[in-house]
């Protein structure tokens, strides 16, 4: 049987000028991730990641553990999260008000739970296909689109990494989310829950071979399992 990791991101910058980049917290979390790693004797035979600054930086950590050591990760946009800011500013233009939202709210939304009660809202409908894109959404990438996408990397990694290879990937919540609806068949409304539970740095494993897919671990934090690293468990 082969192997897909997949690692989420260390936390992003929420709320600074650009989200795509690793916060300190977000570096040291995955810096913790590859030293725990590296203790335990982990190796693996290749890794990839999304092109998104956040993905590739959290990847250029974890290199050391790569055989024959890369001097980068493969770069993979399937493996990209999908663009949540789009989404919100969507239903801000089209629903918010109808949905109980002060229309005076604005992009972007900096305070935490009002971000957060914008994108559950944004997403279920999204996933529901009410979302329609204006012309200044260039790029808008619906629910389908979105889903045949990490199923189609998923394949295609799956088909080429073979002979119990171990893939290390490094992408995001929502991708991971995906994925495990790929394995576990859940209905879509459960993707976005998932995605939601999904940790910084989390671990999460699938295995493969002859036909079959199996969840062997989902958002394993044991890395941050120790005395004085509580703070360091984030979602976002």
């Amino acid at each position: 049987m082969s192997e897909l990791i997949l690692v989420r991101h260390g936390q992003a910058s929420f709320g600074s000028d650009s989200y795509d980049k690793l916060s300190e917290r977000g570096r040291e979390q995955i810096r913790i991730l590859a030293r725990h790693w590296q203790d335990l004797g982990e190796e693996f035979d290749c890794i990839y990641s999304g092109t998104l600054q956040r993905q590739v930086e959290t990847a250029h950590d974890l290199l050391s553990l790569v055989k024959n050591s890369p001097s980068a990760a493969s770069q993979h946009a399937a493996l990209n999260e999908y663009n949540g800011d789009q989404l919100i500013q969507s239903f801000l233009r089209d629903h918010a008000t109808q949905e109980g939202f002060d229309p005076a709210l604005v992009w972007p939304i900096k305070e935490e739970g009002m971000f957060q009660r914008l994108f559950e809202a944004a997403t279920a409908r999204w996933i529901r296909g009410e979302l329609d894109p204006g012309e200044q959404d260039s790029g808008f990438e619906s629910w389908s689109s979105f889903q045949n996408r990490v199923h189609g990397v998923l394949d295609e990694l799956m088909s080429k990494h073979t002979g119990g290879s171990r893939v290390l990937l490094s992408t995001s919540g929502g991708v991971i989310a995906m994925a495990l609806q790929r394995v576990l068949k859940f209905p879509d409304e459960q993707v976005i829950t998932t995605n939601w539970m999904v940790h910084n740095s989390s671990v999460t494993r699938i295995k493969y071979g002859n036909g079959k897919l199996s969840l062997t671990q989902f958002n394993s934090l044991a890395h941050l399992e120790r005395e004085g690293l509580q703070q360091l468990v984030t979602y976002r």
